[in-house]
C-alpha cells in the first residue's frame, strides 16, 4: 500500500475537487464556520497564537479565518502539490517530513492523512507532534465513517485510504490530548484544562 503520488495533485485534481461547483468538496462557508469555531475556542482557552502552519493547505481557505481571528499571527501554507505551489506561492513540503526552525502555536491538517500509507501515516503523526507546541486541528475520514455511511462517495476521492479511527487516536495520543471537535492540544503545552475539557484517554 503506497501513499498518494505527487502526480495525483495536478490542475485536473483541483479543478474537480475545488473549482468545479458541481464536484467540489471545498466549501468556503464551511471553512469559515469551522475556522470561527476552532479559533474562538483557542481564544477562549487563552492559547497564544502567533505562528500558524496549514500543512496541506490546498487553495488556502483557512488563511482568511486565521488572519481574521489572529491578526498578529504569521500564516505558513505548505503544500505537496507542485501545481498549487506555483499558482499560490505556497512552500513545498509533505506532512511526513516537513521541518521548521521552531514549532507552531496552531497546526492545521485537513484532509491530508487519509492519502498516506500506514507507514507514512505513523511518520506524519510523529511529525505533527514535533511541529506543534500548542494546538492541532485535524480532519481525516476514517473507515468507521464509511461503515456508518456518512461519506458521500460520489464526491469523495476514491483513492483515500480507510484507516481506523483507533490508528489516528493511538498515533496522535502519543503527542497530544484530544479536546474534541477535531482539536488536539500538545502534551508539551502547559495550558491548564479542566478534566472534562479533555476526552478520556
Amino acid at each position: 500500500m503506497q501513499s498518494a503520488s505527487e502526480q495525483w495533485f495536478d490542475e485536473a485534481y483541483y479543478q474537480r475537487f475545488y473549482f468545479d461547483k458541481k464536484t467540489s468538496v471545498a466549501d468556503p462557508m464551511h471553512v469559515q464556520r469551522l475556522g470561527t469555531f476552532i479559533c474562538s475556542y483557542l481564544d477562549y482557552l487563552r492559547l497564544p497564537v502567533l505562528r500558524v502552519l496549514d500543512i496541506g493547505c490546498g487553495i488556502g481557505l483557512w488563511r482568511e479565518a486565521v488572519q481574521s481571528h489572529f491578526p498578529a499571527a504569521s500564516y505558513q501554507g505548505v503544500e505537496f502539490s507542485e501545481y498549487l505551489c506555483g499558482r499560490f506561492g505556497w512552500q513545498r513540503g509533505s506532512v511526513v517530513d516537513y521541518a521548521a526552525a521552531e514549532p507552531f502555536d496552531l497546526v492545521i491538517c485537513q484532509g491530508v492523512l487519509p492519502y498516506l500509507s500506514p507507514g507514512d501515516l505513523r511518520l506524519a503523526m510523529d511529525n505533527l507532534g514535533r511541529l506543534s507546541r500548542g494546538a492541532l486541528y485535524l480532519e481525516a475520514v476514517t473507515r468507521e465513517d464509511y461503515e456508518r455511511d456518512i461519506i458521500d462517495e460520489d464526491l469523495t476521492d476514491a483513492r483515500l485510504l480507510r484507516h481506523r479511527a483507533s490508528v489516528y487516536r493511538r498515533g496522535l495520543g502519543a503527542h497530544f490530548k484530544q479536546l474534541g471537535g477535531g482539536l488536539w492540544l500538545s502534551r508539551g503545552c502547559s495550558l491548564p484544562l479542566f478534566e472534562l475539557e479533555c476526552l478520556g484517554e
